[in-house]
């Protein structure tokens, strides 16, 4: 009887056994069978699987990532959507695997790291809304110390990332004050460098690493800090600290183009520790040499260029630089910058304005339009574009004034030796080209030898052949001369054409009259095809009162333009002033006048006295004009209710009586009274003068950056980023 019923007792038996088996496995249990198995499955399953996929995503992005070591280097690589592209199906797994610890482990302790992965994973997908709120879910109901400040630390760098440095300060104050685990303390450490090196704060970044540096491990990325450091120390005009960490790189296990990038860096500092130093005995010769370096030869010869340049041996680094361009081969990057110092040095060293404008075309087309320069670049390349076709109707019409003012043997004389030197240098040129011409002839000789590709005996398609397409290129000049792509290129004769007329610089020498193509045979004085060309030369010197009259006033409003273009496009205030200055002697009458006034009084500092005598001039000659009440509003509108340029006189004064410490302390005392006003960034401009006679020049330096980021609308700022440049790349872009 009781066997009977033994099957129908023990089965609900077991069932009730197994349900509270479950029930007791429940992830919303807190017993310890039940915490301890859903530790080991998410430990073990989910999360480690979630893991996994982050760190190969990581580890793939990390491969693809390109340095730019024209650039400073981050110290941690940036948090790029479009860099984790490629690599999203993988970050898509790492999300999908941490949420099932979220949905069915909840009381496992792997719960927070998971979220730490889901959050790190968005903020790489670009998903920076979902990212944030699972960061901030760790840190408000994590329950472990370590995963709550881990999510901080991430935390922290997304906001650098986003730009955001007031919140990434609040957290990374916050962080401080907690006890960190060793891990955390390094991770905690380096973001924060990352945070003042992306804010412009190099002196507190390399002070933070310094601490930071014993604590890392050689490795590679180890090697890329101690790079970033060196990079800032150049940034600071520490060269010998800078050393010290480019030494340090090559300790830390680097990649091939680091160390070289390193090498190269530290030899351009020790240059410019040891000035007598020659630039052929420190090692660049067997840098060249290295047949390992034949796709860097350009950074070689870039760095050498930059070295000439800052020992102002001008040809020399325009020489070194085009070999740079030359020997760039794939590293458009490398070439772009090659180009832009180029286009600096032909600017502001050699004032070929022309040639400068070209070189900045080049750059342009290269540069990646994520480069910091880009936008830089396309500014002043669009400046240039006005700033070259107003210069040259200056100097062309100097030069036919200066012509005009000949008397008429004089003049037909000059004419005539302008032609006979064009028709001299046409010949050297033609007879360089038959030279080359020669030397391809032979080379297409050997490319005539039959290859493999030919069908036979049958002739390449001439596009097919780079020899068959060079060979034509050379018949067509020596037929027909370098000529421009146009229509009626085949004409001999052709419309004479003025530099004012069209505008290209290239066209023109010093007489500023325009060239003329003239047929292959020579030209001989007194034919007729001479004659019509000096008489077309002649036709565009202005020899009748009309005539002159329309050459002044195209000179005065290219010069009112050029003006203006140096003062607010390219931002050289003393040269504007020089232009202004010359059109108020050449043109005393011009209708430009009360504006110029205006400007000079803006192009001159507030203490300098010239400043007064340009107000004075305004308000006196033109009292009513919209000038004049412009420089009235801003002299009595300078602060509040007028203390603030007593105060700022009253420090000025202690300023220019070498109280320098005195000056600082009022200054930094009276700062806030007058924030929000208009004289508040002049204060702190004086600040930061007084601050480098105070501090030294490390404190200088973190100023100008203080000042920059603050008052970034500041009338001031283009001199403070003059200034920034003169103190921190004194030789040149590194």
């Amino acid at each position: 009887m009781i066997e009977s019923f033994a099957p129908h007792i023990i089965r609900p038996a077991l069932y009730l056994f197994l349900i509270y088996l479950l029930a007791g496995c429940s992830q919303f249990s807190s017993r310890p069978s039940a915490v301890n198995f859903h530790n080991i499955s998410a430990r073990y399953n989910a999360y480690f699987m979630a893991e996994q996929d982050m760190l190969e995503a990581e580890f793939e992005m990390k491969k693809a990532y390109k340095e730019d070591y024209n650039q400073l280097l981050p110290i941690l690589l940036p948090i790029d959507s479009v860099l984790s592209l490629p690599f999203k199906p993988k970050l898509d797994d790492a999300i999908k695997k941490a949420s099932i610890v979220a949905e069915k482990h909840q009381n496992s302790k792997w719960l927070d790291n998971s979220y730490v992965i889901l959050g790190k994973s968005r903020l790489y997908l670009g998903e920076w809304a979902d990212g944030l709120e699972a960061l901030r879910y760790v840190y408000a109901n994590g329950r472990d110390d370590n995963d709550k400040d881990n999510a901080l630390i991430l935390l922290m760098r997304a906001y650098i990332v986003r730009k955001d440095y007031s919140n990434a300060l609040g957290v990374a104050e916050h962080l401080s004050q907690q006890p960190l685990s060793k891990s955390s303390a390094r991770d905690f450490y380096l973001t924060k460098a990352y945070l003042h090196q992306q804010n412009g704060e190099y002196l507190t970044s390399v002070a933070i690493l310094e601490e930071t540096f014993p604590v890392l491990k050689k490795s590679i990325e180890t090697a890329r800090i101690h790079f970033a450091a060196a990079q800032m120390y150049d940034r600071l005009g520490q060269y010998a600290l800078a050393n010290k960490h480019y030494r340090s790189v090559k300790k830390n296990r680097p990649n091939y183009d680091l160390g070289f990038y390193s090498s190269m860096n530290s030899l351009q500092n020790e240059v410019v520790l040891n000035p007598k130093k020659d630039l052929s005995d420190i090692g660049f010769d067997k840098m060249l040499r290295d047949r390992k370096n034949d796709d860097l030869r350009d950074r070689v010869y870039f760095t050498m260029g930059l070295l000439a340049e800052h020992r102002r041996q001008i040809p020399e680094a325009v020489g070194y630089l085009q070999k740079a361009a030359a020997a760039s081969k794939g590293n458009l990057q490398q070439k772009a910058y090659t180009y832009l110092q180029l286009a600096r040095i032909n600017y502001e060293s050699l004032e070929n304005f022309e040639l400068s404008k070209a070189y900045y075309d080049s750059a342009l087309v290269i540069l990646p339009r994520e480069a910091p320069e880009y936008t830089l670049v396309a500014d002043r390349k669009r400046a240039l574009d006005n700033f070259v076709t107003e210069y040259t109707i200056v100097t062309t019409e100097d030069s036919l004034q200066k012509l005009s003012k000949m008397n008429p043997a004089a003049l037909d004389n000059k004419i005539d030796a302008i032609i006979e030197a064009r028709e001299q240098k046409r010949l050297e040129d033609e007879a360089e080209r038959a030279k080359k011409a020669l030397i391809a002839s032979q080379i297409t000789s050997v490319a005539n030898i039959p290859n493999q590709m030919m069908n036979g005996n049958e002739r390449r398609w001439e596009l097919y052949d780079p020899a068959l397409i060079n060979q034509g290129k050379i018949d067509f000049k020596r037929a027909w001369g370098n000529r421009p792509l146009e229509d009626d290129w085949r004409r001999s004769s052709r419309p004479l054409r003025t530099l004012a007329g069209n505008g290209n610089v290239a066209s023109s020498d010093s007489s500023g009259l325009a060239p003329e193509f003239v047929a292959n045979n020579t030209l001989k004085k007194g034919t007729p095809e001479w004659q019509q060309i000096h008489d077309k030369l002649k036709s565009d010197v202005p020899l009748t009162e009309p005539q002159f009259t329309e050459s002044q006033k195209k000179k005065e409003e290219a010069l009112y333009n050029l003006g203006k273009i140096y003062r607010f496009d390219l931002k050289e205030s003393q040269r504007g002033i020089t232009t202004f200055e010359r059109m108020l002697v050449e043109f005393p009458k011009t209708q430009h006048k009360d504006e110029i006034y205006y400007l000079l009084y803006l192009s001159y500092e507030d203490n300098n006295a010239n400043k007064t005598v340009w107000r004075d001039r305004l308000t006196g000659e033109y009292p009513n004009s919209t000038y004049a009440r412009l420089v009235s509003k801003s002299t009595d509108d300078s602060g509040n209710s007028g203390n603030a340029v007593k105060e700022y006189e009253s420090v000025y004064q202690l300023y220019t009586d070498g109280n320098h410490t005195q000056a600082l302390e009022n200054i930094e005392s009276n700062l806030p009274a007058y924030k929000g006003g208009m004289m508040e960034d002049k204060f702190a401009l004086l600040r930061v003068f007084l601050i480098g006679k105070v501090r030294g020049k490390e404190a200088y330096a973190q100023a100008i950056t203080e000042f920059m980021r603050l008052y970034p609308s500041s009338i001031y700022l283009p001199r403070l980023k003059e200034m920034q440049e003169l103190n921190a790349l004194s030789m040149g872009k590194r």
